[in-house]
């Protein structure tokens, strides 16, 4: 290894001092909490800068990463040891043998040499950039990392397989385990399968925010970005601005291996996304051959499943997996959904993301945006971005929310003729489809961006003027004032009830425009908004508290837990008396028959269910949750009435930070799921890259902070001093111009070249 970059590190030199032009050059500026400003004359150069200054900053993490994609984590931290794939934890050697059954490098490749020569340009740069970084480093590589085998230069081949898995995220790669360990009858699977997560008990996700004109102090735009994602791993967001003068200048926020601002603004506009209700992939139900279980018929004539063998190393040698395919793409199996593979049926999934390869085209181009109009095409013409809803607005002050992705091209009349017995059991989940009949395949339309997508025109669009928000709930309401048409099922729920964090978003916004908020009157600007994203509300406290005080008054059994609930003013700040308590009776009676007097009315999506009820039977089993939750406490360390900043906090070194915001299912806006360690619960995901954006006549005003820090390397600066101002509910103010800039840096700025 040390040969190999040295060998690299004496080349750049050569060519250095050889006084040839150098392919890739650009110049970092960091300025307050490590932001680093990327400026090059070219998309290599871009590139270059981006992969150099994450790789200062994330070394270990991106090295881990690309290791995770590569399918090589059995070989180097052991097959049975966990990984978190996307947003959920599987073993190792299930991810290995996924990426290499999945991500099909050949075909990446020759896509890839299809596209722009800027787009190949940016990803030739950032693999030197984050190659010359690590020659830099040498032996002195962050602790995590250092001196480990899959610490190594990477290749075009790394940043596709990464660029491909984040594609995958709220897709297929959320079924992998169930690819992994598809089996014919009579062949056991590899490993245990997981217990498939329930939607109605997700509250991971995000909140957005778009104000226009008639909504804002200035009568501009302003977007309030509050993406809700892991705290750990590589799907933290890290800070960035990139200027490549008359081509683009645009700062935000990317993921591990992201060249470009996938979520952030420029000069005129600004966006911000959050996780669709939508589908991007649909399952089919594949009749088998009789006797012949790896055969399928199609119209009644058989077709061979096609069996792959995968090889993967591990340290006590390798491994050997075998995965099935059909023509629609990898066989699962989820035998408590009820698709199990038997002798009669199998299942296969297809994937709409599977070969998307615009998602670069469509953020260069929102990056180089001047108008929400011009962020709407970018996103209808590539159908490219992969799973998130795209909120906007300008300096022009107009707003969009365009919930806009590869979505498979199924009406609801297709998804109703194509129902098999057992569609409508997993309907909430995804959409089934019979696999024996070809009409049953997606339907093609003419001037899609690939064949099988839905058409934009037929997804949902939203341009106004006063606001559009989202809370990962689906494209029906995203203004209380204003119900969307009916779409396709698969894009997702119409007129049902809508999460609390939804309801919540819409309460808070109509609330401000009205001046009812107590926040002043009834327009938004920075400040305010800076207000609204960290409130941290809950609205179930605000329904149920109240009844619950009622119910459990003058029990002696329950004494001590209501008179610390009656401590409780309704909200997860670091200095709540009684939070823990009231969000862990909640998850007990959230479904509680009976509990609503007033049921969900689909002409008033917001205001229910509502009149929580508090007497008779329902007194009775709200006063033993109340205990049971109680007892919960009890058994983690914590006091009824502790303070919530000492029960949920984030560990930097030997510090403890307070961290406010609470659980999505309480209908806090301000999300933060924590995960049990001693003395309390540390967050894992929520609260992200908070950014609050507005405009002058000059250009953007943004304010934002990053709640668990640039940097994974605890020796870095930059490894707490965010968190502790998202614990403070303090703001970086961004420069976005070289003056700014200028005023702001940090040292000197770092010119490199190659």
């Amino acid at each position: 290894m040390r040969h190999v970059l040295l060998g690299l590190g004496l080349l750049a030199l050569g060519a250095s001092a050889a006084g040839a032009k150098p392919r890739f050059a650009a110049s970092i500026t960091r300025t307050s909490y490590g932001i680093p400003h990327i400026r090059a004359a070219d998309w290599g150069g871009a590139g270059y800068g981006v992969g150099y200054a994450y790789a200062e900053d994330n070394l270990c993490l991106l090295a881990e990463e690309f290791a995770t994609v590569a399918g090589e984590r059995s070989l180097y931290f052991g097959a049975k040891n966990k990984a978190v794939l996307g947003f959920q934890e599987i073993d190792n050697l299930s991810s290995d043998v996924f990426f290499r059954s999945q991500i099909d490098l050949p075909t990446l490749r020759a896509r890839w040499a299809k596209r722009p020569a800027k787009e190949q340009a940016l990803l030739a740069g950032y693999v030197a950039g984050y190659n010359r970084r690590l020659r830099e480093f040498g032996g002195a590589a962050p602790e995590a990392c250092r001196g480990k085998p899959w610490l190594k230069p990477i290749t075009m081949d790394d940043m596709l397989r990464v660029s491909q898995k984040q594609l995958l995220l709220a897709s297929s790669l959320a079924l992998a385990p169930y690819i992994v360990n598809a089996a014919p009858p009579g062949k056991a699977v590899s490993a245990a399968l997981p217990p498939l997560d329930d939607p109605r008990e997700r509250s991971f996700g995000s909140n957005g925010w778009a104000f226009g004109g008639e909504a804002t102090t200035n009568g501009r735009g302003l977007v309030i970005g509050n993406p809700h994602f892991p705290w750990e791993g590589p799907s933290r967001f890290w800070q960035m601005h990139v200027t490549i003068p008359g081509e683009i200048d645009v700062m935000g926020v990317g993921l591990a291996g992201t060249p470009l601002v996938a979520l952030g603004f420029n000069k005129d506009v600004a966006w911000t996304h959050t996780v669709t209700a939508a589908q991007h992939f649909t399952v089919f139900e594949l009749p088998l051959v009789p006797g012949t279980p790896t055969s399928y018929l199609i119209d009644g004539k058989p077709e061979a499943m096609r069996a792959r063998a995968i090889t993967v190393p591990t340290e006590a040698g390798p491994v050997t997996r075998t995965v099935y395919d059909s023509r629609y793409g990898a066989v699962l199996t989820i035998p408590l959904l009820g698709l199990g593979w038997g002798a009669e049926r199998a299942y296969a999934v297809r994937d709409a993301n599977a070969d998307n390869d615009a998602s670069i085209a469509a953020w260069m181009a929102i990056g180089k945006a001047r108008s929400v109009a011009e962020v709407k095409a970018a996103v209808t013409r590539t159908l490219g971005i992969p799973w998130v809803n795209t909120i906007a607005a300008d300096r022009a002050g107009g707003a969009l929310h365009a919930d806009v992705t590869p979505v498979p091209n199924v009406s609801a009349e297709k998804i109703k003729a194509c129902a098999t017995p057992r569609s409508a059991t997993v309907s909430a989940r995804f959409v089934l489809l019979d696999g024996g009949r070809a009409s049953c395949d997606w339907d093609k339309a003419p001037g899609t961006a690939r064949p099988g997508l839905m058409p934009a025109a037929d997804q949902a669009i939203w341009e106004r003027r006063d606001y559009v928000v989202n809370s990962n709930d689906s494209y029906w309401l995203s203004n209380a004032r204003a119900p969307y048409k009916r779409l396709s099922p698969i894009l997702g729920a119409w007129g049902t009830e809508r999460t609390l964090r939804t309801r919540s978003g819409l309460i808070e916004t109509e609330a401000r425009l009205a001046g009812t908020d107590g926040l002043g009157g009834p327009k938004i600007d920075n400040a305010i908004a800076s207000q609204m994203v960290f409130a941290n509300k809950a609205l179930a406290g605000q329904l149920a508290l109240k009844g619950t005080l009622a119910a459990c008054a003058g029990d002696a059994a329950v004494a001590g837990p209501c008179a610390a609930l009656a401590k409780w003013d309704g909200r997860f700040e670091a200095d709540s008396r009684g939070a823990a308590l009231f969000g862990t009776y909640w998850l007990l009676i959230e479904r509680l028959p009976g509990i609503w007097g007033t049921p969900f009315d689909p002409a008033d999506p917001v205001h229910t269910p509502r009149d929580f009820r508090a007497e008779g039977e329902t007194a009775a089993k709200l006063r033993a949750a109340l205990a049971k939750a109680a007892e919960q406490l009890a058994k983690q360390g914590v006091a009824l009435d502790a303070r919530w900043g000492d029960t949920q906090f984030a560990v930097r070194g030997d510090a403890h930070i307070p961290v406010h915001g609470g659980p999505g299912q309480l209908g806090v806006l301000n999300v933060q799921q924590g995960r049990p360690v001693p003395g309390g619960i540390v967050p894992f995901h929520g609260s992200s890259y908070v950014q609050v954006v507005s405009f002058d006549e000059a250009g953007p005003v943004a304010d934002a902070v990053l709640s668990y820090s640039q940097s994974t390397d605890p020796a870095s600066p930059h490894f707490g001093d965010q968190t502790r101002l998202y614990s403070a509910k303090k703001w970086v103010r961004l420069p976005f111009t070289p003056a700014a800039i200028k005023a702001d840096a940090q040292g000197k700025v770092k010119a490199i070249s190659e």
